[in-house]
């Protein structure tokens, strides 16, 4: 498999996914806004010019949430998400699709109005808003946390997804001063040795 990634992307998390399960994949490096992520070459491979994409032999995907089942479907062997029929499975896929449905559209607010456009073009009132709704987000996961030291059962692939959001909004700065639970919940992730290998890739 081959992984076309960037730091401090969601190819984070495919990385992660593919050093939790202990296989092997090549890597495509870019930095974020690299001109080569829009060459033509690319864009056949993703049309938005993004990460993360996926190649597996003549299969190519893209979308972070559609690689993970992907590679679970193909090479998880069950692990990483519990049984179908369950209702742990049902709370597993919740959580799965919970980062990109709620946390992760207000964080890609915040990071275009504070670092991709110009201070000029810059609209604090976006910030405002969109830094309300993330704490909004946040509180669910925190809520889910109460009692639990992962979103669905064991460690499964939704904090692969969902925790990955989490720690992002938490270098942007997200406020966990009312989230007691989401500091214990990042450090458990963040001792995990296979999101320290995608981290440092």
């Amino acid at each position: 498999m081959k992984l076309y990634f960037a730091p401090n992307s969601r190819a984070v998390r495919i990385a992660w996914l593919l050093e939790e399960l202990g296989l092997d994949y090549e890597i495509e490096r870019f930095t974020l806004g690299d001109k080569a992520m829009r060459e033509p070459d690319y864009l056949d491979i993703h049309p938005m010019g993004r990460v993360p994409a996926l190649e597996d032999g003549e299969i190519r995907i893209f979308e972070s949430g559609a690689i993970v089942q992907y590679i679970l479907a193909i090479y998880g062997h069950g692990q990483l998400q519990p049984p179908t029929g369950t209702p742990a499975f049902a709370d597993y896929l919740q959580w799965l699709h919970y980062c990109e449905g709620m946390i992760m559209p207000p964080i890609n607010s915040i990071v275009v109005e504070t670092v991709l456009l110009p201070p000029e073009r810059r609209t604090e009132l976006n910030v405002k808003r969109a830094t309300k709704l993330l704490n909004q987000m946040l509180m669910a996961v925190n809520k889910r946390l109460a009692d639990r030291d992962y979103l669905a059962g064991e460690f499964s692939a939704a904090d692969i997804m969902t925790g990955h959001s989490v720690i992002v909004a938490e270098r942007l700065g997200a406020d966990f001063s009312d989230k007691p639970n989401l500091p214990p919940y990042v450090e458990r992730l963040k001792s995990r040795p296979a999101l320290q290998k995608a981290l440092a890739l």
